[in-house]
């Protein structure tokens, strides 16, 4: 019960501290992520798994042509419609000693009004940080909001996660995260 509680203090500090980043000031722009839906795919030569979360919360500033974005999303918020496979995967993932995905990128805010984005970013997750570069996301403009759709290219080496078996064999290295984000600016 500590745990839970101490997670998700730990995940309600972190949405305070991205709601508190200052306002908008002149020449500068506020993005807040309003809906997500995160589902990462996990493939053993039995079947395929997919865990989803709709949990993420984020927020965006751009400053002299740079975005600067900050995403949180609580381990334990992925479901996979199996309790116990999800269990075990937080216990693979060491989800109780680090209980968020955090992900810190920064692009070109010009790529916010554009079709693509590539961007950089870093994620911390299971105790590690894994760097992603040029990762290309799709985007849809509707007005003051957009939608980011896109595939991060993650793998259990860059978390130095062992591979899960069922039946003595392994499941695939490869788990790509799907993502599927609204933004809206904040005026």
């Amino acid at each position: 019960m500590k745990r839970e509680k101490a997670v998700s203090l730990s995940f309600t500090f972190l949405t305070v501290m991205l709601l508190a980043i200052p306002a908008v000031a002149s020449g500068q722009s506020v993005w807040v992520l309003k809906q997500s839906t995160l589902t990462y795919h996990v493939t053993h030569p039995l079947h395929e798994v997919a865990g989803l979360s709709h949990a993420a919360r984020g927020k965006g500033e751009c400053q002299a042509g740079v975005c600067n974005f900050l995403i949180a999303v609580p381990v334990k918020s992925f479901a996979s419609g199996d309790t116990n496979r999800d269990l075990h995967m937080l216990q693979i993932v060491r989800g109780a000693q680090f209980p968020m995905v955090v992900v810190r990128g920064q692009m070109p805010e010009a790529e916010l009004k554009s079709a693509t984005i590539h961007a950089d970013f870093q994620i911390q997750f299971s105790g590690q940080t894994a760097q992603f570069k040029q990762v290309l996301f799709h985007v849809a403009d509707h007005g003051n909001q957009i939608r980011l759709t896109g595939t991060i290219p993650a793998t259990l080496t860059d978390f130095k996660i062992p591979a899960p078996e069922l039946l003595f064999v392994p499941i695939k290295n490869e788990i790509p995260v799907m993502v599927d984000m609204t933004w809206e600016e904040q005026k």
